[in-house]
């Protein structure tokens, strides 16, 4: 397409460019990506994409051998929450408690 013929000569002498006086054309105005999905963009991530945030039911992992441990000991007491926990070996008391 000849450059002529493009519509930014057409709008060549117009002062906002087609972009209107008051909102002017910015560059990013309501953020980049997924920007404000729980505040100015809500409403759209609700219909569109339902369940997006929020956790989901997973038990938390502690990985002992990570830490340096092989053994894990039944002493203490385990939260309320579910756990999973990797060891190399396991004693009876821990067993029981897990």
């Amino acid at each position: 397409m000849p450059s002529r013929l493009r519509k930014t000569r057409q709008l060549r002498g117009h002062l906002s460019h087609g972009h209107r006086r008051t909102g002017k054309h910015q560059k990013h105005p309501r953020g980049h990506g997924n920007a404000g999905g729980l505040h100015h963009h809500r409403l759209s991530f609700d219909k569109y994409q339902p369940g997006y945030f929020g956790k989901t039911g997973a038990a938390p992992i502690i990985d002992v051998v990570r830490s340096g441990y092989c053994k894990v000991l039944g002493k203490e007491k385990l939260p309320k929450q579910p756990v999973i926990v990797k060891a190399k070996f396991f004693s009876r008391r821990a067993e029981e408690k897990i």
